[in-house]
């Protein structure tokens, strides 16, 4: 990450409501998020500002094609590490942090049941610590077609069939190929898991088991218990449903817990404390997929939009609020999460979900397989690839940034309307990993007409257009199916690294045309969503601790410390000092103090004004050497550099810890508040666990910015709307032809 200076912060876009609103200076948040490749942690105070923000690479093992596995406490570790390292960075006491929230990617966590301890998932069974089937694993294809093949009414729930990517074709896999089948084994999603491992509960998230593991809510369409008795038998997995489904979780009610996301888990083990450098008194939240996070960290930003006036002022606190909002969490490949208040069933997009994010409300998931991986294979397989690194490297730019400059300029060398009608001869249909919305068909893959034997970096940036391009035409694609389906969508809040390519929000805009909300993390959306749960879940602790002037927390972590030690020294040794307390070479660090109060990563265009041009930026300079760089952001993260669209730049810990200290010397301690200060940053009391999630979501997640697509008769809109007549006969005919050339080989 990189970072503003501190003058910046002062006249930044986003400082507006911390300057009205001084944050509890000794109320604090923590979120964690665990992707693919690494894990996250941010620290957040009572106003949504990050304070901190620590990576730490995790590793995947691929002993076989298709089999990619993990390991569950090489993960906890990272955990504690990227914690321990936001406390440190941030000038945060542990004492101070009232709420932790998990995120993680949709994978399958195998545990010992008699034990509780990793179990291995192959392929060949010889390391436990390998007990993480990873989510993009695909070492159950036939698996998955026989539970398709049952065409139970749970699958109706998913999108109409299950995906390879989800958790019960691993189990099926599992009991066929592992010497003792599902013996002794419980089964989590990672990111209850993590609970679980933070608080030694067994209760499991409507979330994770909802949207992956084939749970219906009770009520939903006859379901009585959650899980489905007469479906797992009829997938051969009676196994599961023995001792009341027990290796899933239970039965809510009888013998397991089922919560929506940001409801109270429990509290920190002293064990889970004391390695996260935490305390026993840090309330857990009921953890989310990734993906989900993302829809938590962004939809609830206020954004001065007239055409929507609801999205510039305070809701009535209701959740309801949400619906017609579109998350696009986009990063390797690109999930569009919306909610409804009635279920809406969309062929091809997986739910609707009830009760995954609050009860009585329903989310549907879509997504592109690959989107920013895309991008990175354009790039890395184009033969001006090389060129294109040296150039980019000596003009101080990102790769993207620098093909955004070649084709700007090809469009005045060319005397090009725009870029738009520079590249209006390349028809990109970039499915090269298969289909995961709307058509649900893996075996989709990518055609490109108008190529040439153009080998020059100027076709690389017309080929790097296709794509950006086809991942706005896809996008369009599956608002549209999902519209069709009973949505509203009025607007798309986009996270991750490619926010910051102008290029793509412009033609997100213009291809879909609705407003894109830019949020205030662009990179740590997903990870500050998560602490928005620890908040959510830490409410009424919180609240008592204000109203009581901090005595509550005071003799709660007093009585926390005891039993803490009392429990370290049954055996009469003391606790050994935790290996995750200095700075490694293989994290990253950060605080995010001045990009949250700093400036945005490129300009938007104001409401009712049309863009200059289709960059939605100043005209650039002819060189690529140009100054415009030094106010992009950069990534620290190997894993983002390919989806990053920043320029490169060097995390600075000296204006990272001067900024934490300067925030935590300007303000009072709590005690001095007045009454009238209290009750003002309380949080609005509700009975409704939904509306608390959307207050609290609302309150710190700050306001964001905004792309507007030009008007419906622009050129640019008008060539864009014709060319996604090709891009939908690009998709269509690949399978007819497909099917044609079947037809025939069944018949030779």
């Amino acid at each position: 990450m990189s970072h503003t200076s501190l003058s910046s912060r002062k006249s930044s876009f986003f400082n507006t409501h911390q300057l009205n609103n001084q944050p509890q200076p000794d109320v604090y948040f923590v979120g964690v998020d665990v992707g693919t490749g690494s894990a996250r942690a941010c620290i957040i105070d009572t106003n949504g500002l990050i304070l901190g923000l620590c990576e730490r690479a995790i590793t995947r093992h691929e002993l076989k094609r298709n089999h990619i596995t993990q390991n569950s406490t090489e993960i906890w570790n990272a955990i504690c590490f990227c914690v321990k390292s936001v406390l440190r960075d941030s000038g945060v006491d542990g004492s101070e942090v009232f709420g932790i929230g998990f995120d993680a990617t949709c994978s399958l966590v195998a545990v010992s049941e008699s034990k509780d301890t990793p179990v291995a998932v192959g392929p060949d069974f010889t390391d436990d610590k390998t007990n993480i089937i990873l989510w993009m694993d695909h070492r159950a294809p036939d698996e998955t077609n026989e539970i398709n093949a049952t065409g139970d009414k749970a699958l109706k729930y998913v999108g109409g069939q299950m995906s390879i990517e989800m958790e019960l074709p691993k189990i099926k896999w599992l009991k066929h190929n592992r010497p003792n089948g599902l013996d002794d084994l419980k089964f989590y999603d990672l990111a209850d898991y993590l609970t679980h491992k933070a608080t030694g509960s067994e209760a499991r998230s409507f979330n994770s088991t909802v949207c992956k593991q084939g749970f219906v809510p009770i009520g939903v369409d006859g379901s009585e218990t959650g899980w489905s008795k007469e479906f797992l038998e009829g997938v051969q997995l009676p196994e599961l449903a023995a001792n009341d489904f027990q290796k899933l979780g239970g039965v809510p009610g009888k013998n397991g817990t089922f919560l929506s996301a940001g409801d109270t888990v429990g509290k920190l083990t002293a064990k889970s404390a004391e390695e996260l450098g935490l305390t026993t008194e840090t309330i857990v939240g009921s953890g989310v997929i990734d993906a989900y996070a993302g829809w938590v960290g962004t939809v609830a930003a206020k954004v001065d939009l007239p055409t929507h006036p609801d999205l510039s002022q305070d809701s009535n606190g209701s959740m309801d609020t949400a619906c017609g909002r579109i998350a696009a969490v986009a990063g390797t490949s690109t999930c569009h999460v919306s909610m409804t208040k009635e279920p809406c069933f969309v062929k091809g997009v997986w739910g609707p979900y009830r009760d995954v994010m609050a009860p009585g409300y329903w989310l549907a998931e879509g997504g592109q397989s690959c989107t920013g991986a895309l991008l990175a294979h354009v790039l890395s397989t184009h033969p001006a690839h090389g060129e294109l690194v040296h150039l980019a490297d000596a003009s101080n730019l990102s790769k993207f940034d620098y093909l955004n400059l070649v084709l700007e300029n090809m469009v005045e060398e060319t005397k090009s309307r725009s870029v738009v009608a520079l590249a209006k001869h390349i028809f990109f249909y970039g499915d090269f990993h298969g289909n995961r919305s709307p058509i649900a068909d893996p075996n989709m893959r990518a055609s490109i007409i108008g190529q040439s034997m153009d080998s020059s970096v100027k076709d690389l940036a017309v080929q790097y257009f296709g794509a950006c391009e086809f991942i706005a035409q896809q996008t369009r694609q599956i608002i549209e199916e999902m519209e069709k389906g009973g949505h509203q969508i009025k607007c798309v809040y986009m996270s991750g690294g490619q926010c910051r390519n102008g290029l793509l929000m412009r033609l997100l805009a213009d291809c879909t045309g609705l407003p894109i909300i830019i949020p205030r993390y662009i990179d740590a959306a997903v990870v500050f969503g998560s602490a928005l749960l620890g908040a959510v879940a830490a409410h009424e602790a919180v609240e008592e601790h204000i109203h009581s002037g901090g005595r509550a927390r005071r003799n709660s972590l007093a009585k926390s410390q005891t039993d803490l030690k009392n429990a370290q020294n049954k055996d009469g040794s003391s606790p050994v000092g935790s290996p995750y307390t200095a700075p490694s070479a293989t994290a990253s660090h950060t605080n995010l103090g001045s990009i949250g109060y700093g400036g945005h990563p490129m300009q938007m265009s104001t409401v009712g004004e049309e863009p200059q041009d289709y960059f939605n930026q100043g005209a650039p300079p002819k060189s690529p050497k140009s100054g415009r760089a030094a106010s992009l952001s950069g990534s620290d993260s190997e894993d983002e550099q390919t989806l990053s669209f920043g320029s490169k730049s060097n995390t600075s810990q000296k204006v990272s810890k001067g900024l934490a200290a300067k925030a935590k010397s300007e303000f009072r301690p709590l005690t001095s508040l007045t009454d009238a200060k209290k009750k003002e940053s309380a949080p609005a009391k509700s009975t409704n666990p939904g509306d608390r999630l959307w207050q609290t979501m609302e309150r710190l997640t700050g306001p964001g910015k905004v792309v507007m697509p030009h008007k419906e008769d622009q050129p640019d809109r008008r060539l864009l709307a014709c060319k996604y007549k090709v891009f939908l006969d690009q998709c269509y005919k690949q399978q007819e032809y497909r099917k044609l050339v079947d037809d025939l080989e069944a018949s030779n």
